[in-house]
Formats: C-alpha cells, sequence, structure tokens
C-alpha cells in the first residue's frame, strides 16, 4: 500500500465545499482552508480524497467503522437487506433480532428502543430519567461529551473554568432555566461527586457519564462510588457508551470495568458506519414509552422515522458477528498499547513535556508530564500544542479530528500502520518546537 501526501487538485473540491457547507465542514473539523478536504472512498484504515490523495486514517468515522472501512461482512448485511426494504419504521426482522443480541450482551438492558444516533440515545436517556424521578436536575462530568445537544455540551471545553459545580454551556442555545438544571463535578473525584449527589438528591434525576471520560481512564473505586451514591439516594445512573460500547468488551464499559448503570446509551461501532443509535435499561424505566401511557404524567414520548431501520439494523448484527470471533478484543487491546507506547516513546525523544492517555484501542496526547486524573488537568497542558501536532499529522497525510482529541483503531490497523503513524508523530512533534 502506498501512501500518498494530500494531492493539490483538490482544490475545487474544497472551494464547492465551502459554498455548501459553513467553514467547509460538517462539524468539528475546524481545518484551515489550504488543509480542507472531500473524502470519496475509504478501504480499511484508508480514506482517499476526490483527487485521489491517499490518508491512514485515525479517526474511523469519529470511531463509528470499528470494523474498518467497506468491511466485507458488514457491506454484504447491507446489500442483502436493501432489496427487501430499506425502512419500515417498525419493529421488523432486523431489529428484532439485533435488540436481542443487545439485551443478552448489556448488562444494564432489559429493555431497548432504537433512534438513529448517540446523540439521540443520550437525550432519550435523560428525558427517561427526568420522567421516572419525576425530577429536572443532571449531573455530569466536566470535559464529557454526550452528543449535540445542550447537556451534553455543557461544560465540554472549559473555556472559563467556571467553579464546581456550576456549569458552562456551549455557546448560546442553553436557557438560563436550562442550565440551572445542570450539576458539574470533576471526573476521578468520588468525593466530590458524591457529596454532591447527597447534596442535591432531592432535584437529581440522574448522573450520566462517560465510564471512559474521553479517553481518561476511571481510577479504581471511582465507578463504583458514583454508582453507590446514585443507589443510595435513589438517583439514576447513565452511561453514555456511545464509544465505548462494543469497542472495550463485548459487554462495553460494563464488563470491562464492573460496573451496571440503570440506563445507557448506545451508538457509532453498534452501526457498523450506518445511523443507528440504541438506548435501554431497567425495564419499569423504558416502559415509561409504553403508548398506553400516553396523556399521563409518567410517560415518554419516544418515536424514531429511521431509528431501527433493517439496513442498519443488518450492518450491526454483522458488526456483533465480527467481533464474537475469538481474540478480537485481545486484537485491539494489543494495537492500542502497542500505539500508546510508540506515542510516550516518541514524545519522551522530543523532550516535549506530555503523556498519553486511554484505554483499548483509543489514544490521546495531553501536552503536561505526570498522571492526568481530569478534563481540568488536560485543558491546562501547553496551550496550542494539540492543534499544531493534529495539523502537523494531517499535512503529513494521516486523516484525524484537528481539535487534538482521541485517536481511534480498528481491526482494519495493525502494527505496521500503527509504524507508519508513529513515523509522522515523531516528525509533527519535531514541528511543534522548531
Amino acid at each position: 500500500m502506498s501512501i500518498a501526501e494530500p494531492s493539490l487538485p483538490i482544490r475545487p473540491y474544497v472551494d464547492r465545499s465551502w459554498r455548501v457547507f459553513p467553514a467547509g465542514s460538517n462539524g468539528e473539523f475546524g481545518l484551515p482552508e489550504e488543509l480542507c478536504t472531500v473524502i470519496a472512498e475509504g478501504a480499511g484504515c484508508v480514506v482517499r480524497d476526490a483527487a485521489g490523495g491517499e490518508y491512514l486514517d485515525f479517526t474511523m468515522g469519529w470511531g463509528s467503522v470499528l470494523l474498518g472501512h467497506g468491511h466485507p461482512g458488514v457491506t454484504a448485511a447491507a446489500i442483502r437487506q436493501i432489496p427487501l426494504g430499506t425502512n419500515f419504521a417498525h419493529v421488523n426482522a432486523r431489529s428484532l433480532e439485533l435488540g436481542e443480541r443487545i439485551v443478552a450482551l448489556s448488562p444494564a438492558c432489559e429493555r431497548v428502543r432504537m433512534c438513529a444516533s448517540g446523540t439521540e440515545a443520550t437525550m432519550h436517556c435523560i428525558r427517561l430519567a427526568r420522567a421516572a424521578r419525576r425530577r429536572p436536575g443532571i449531573l455530569k462530568f466536566e470535559g464529557a461529551y454526550h452528543g449535540s445537544h445542550d447537556v451534553g455540551t455543557t461544560s465540554l471545553f472549559g473555556s472559563k473554568l467556571h467553579p464546581w459545580p456550576q456549569p458552562e454551556p456551549l455557546g448560546s442555545s442553553m436557557t438560563p432555566r436550562e442550565a440551572a438544571d445542570m450539576l458539574v463535578s470533576p471526573f476521578n473525584d468520588p468525593d466530590m461527586a458524591c457529596r454532591l449527589i447527597a447534596q442535591h438528591a432531592d432535584d437529581l434525576a440522574a448522573v450520566i457519564m462517560e465510564p471512559l471520560h474521553r479517553c481518561l481512564p476511571p481510577e479504581p473505586g471511582f465507578l463504583q462510588a458514583v454508582r453507590r451514591a446514585c443507589t443510595e439516594h435513589g438517583v439514576l445512573l447513565i452511561f453514555d457508551e456511545v464509544v465505548t460500547g462494543f469497542r472495550l468488551a463485548l459487554g462495553g464499559a460494563q464488563e470491562r470495568y464492573g460496573v451496571v448503570p440503570d440506563l445507557v446509551a448506545y451508538g457509532k461501532a453498534i452501526g457498523g458506519g450506518f445511523p443507528l443509535g440504541i438506548y435501554g435499561g431497567r425495564a419499569d424505566v423504558l416502559d415509561l414509552v409504553r403508548e398506553e401511557r400516553m396523556g399521563r404524567d409518567d410517560y415518554v414520548w419516544t418515536a424514531s422515522t429511521v431509528g431501527g431501520n433493517p439496513v442498519s439494523c443488518a450492518a450491526g448484527l454483522a458488526v456483533l458477528d465480527a467481533l464474537s470471533a475469538p481474540g478480537v478484543y485481545a486484537t485491539l487491546d494489543g494495537l492500542g498499547r502497542y500505539l500508546r507506547a510508540g506515542m510516550q516513546r516518541a514524545i519522551d525523544r522530543s523532550g516535549i513535556e506530555a503523556t498519553v492517555i486511554g484505554d483499548g484501542p483509543l489514544a490521546q496526547v495531553v501536552f503536561r508530564s505526570g498522571p492526568v486524573r481530569s478534563s481540568r488537568e488536560i485543558w491546562q497542558g501547553t496551550p496550542g500544542y494539540g492543534r499544531r501536532l493534529m495539523l502537523g499529522l494531517f499535512r503529513r497525510g494521516v486523516f484525524l479530528n484537528p481539535m487534538g482529541t482521541k485517536l481511534y483503531l480498528s481491526l482494519a490497523h495493525d502494527e505496521r500502520i500503527c509504524d507508519a503513524f508513529l513515523d509522522r508523530f515523531a516528525d509533527s512533534l519535531a514541528e511543534i518546537t522548531a
């Protein structure tokens, strides 16, 4: 396989993109105009732009193609289903089979419903929790992303570093009333989280958390402490497993870390690149969506036109089949350790103060030395280094999110691809301080 630098003839495509999309992007790819591109195809862990330039892909559709681009099993499953119907807006044979698989695999799920994205799945979990508890309050952890709604983006980047538990809305879409219903706590601080849960239990519907906080692993006992506090005070615990679901284990972070929430949201990898979200949990909470309750106070409206469509569900079943093969998670974990170790060695040789964090097939560079426990510590690293590193990698033919957040590996990656990345990573580090 030949890996080329981004090609110059992409410019006409970029001009067209900037005329149609704000900043030439569909979101989060805030690239300088000279680095913008338009992707035409992908295979395995390589994507090609519309002018034929090739990139090593280390974002993998923001983690949605865990098996790799154009995986033959996923592709074949979707192709078999398409002539039989692409959407019925109803339970169908494929969605039923996938729902049964999820209930069998997820420790939290007694019931599930389907939607079209992880954003919708977390949103529905929050709505269910508020209805079940008859309270509006939500506690989240600073720096967590739970989808592109107001709760999901609150205190995501910490530009103002408000004192805890004051939330920091991202932009102007959140109303003062909505902000008043939000509490924010630092990740990996069990004392503060448990104290806030106890103090505000009368107003709290739920605690929502990424059990792997972006790329930051939970310290021993942290998830367990939050689980105990929620149980003690009758507050629902929501796990956002949109990233971790089926990536860290077939049972997700629940299996890996040994903590079971009341509600859980899935997305990304389960659809194999097709749009699919799933939310589930305790039967008594999920049954709040039953339509015979309509008009009652104990009812939550949820529906999705394309959620659970048979093409996405056929793809999801193929994903689970592939992930169920022997040795899959040992391979993903091994690749993650290999990449993170190689990145840390390159950092140590460069003389830059930085730490590589992550778990499973995920990695992130934090530009500060020593252990990293929370998002605020990540933000207090050397300003600007993360973006400069990402842009340097992009210029060297690595496709990734330039915001400097997590890198995603897939089953299509191997040590040879990681080595090619590490060479470019070392060159990009050298450029930062040049």
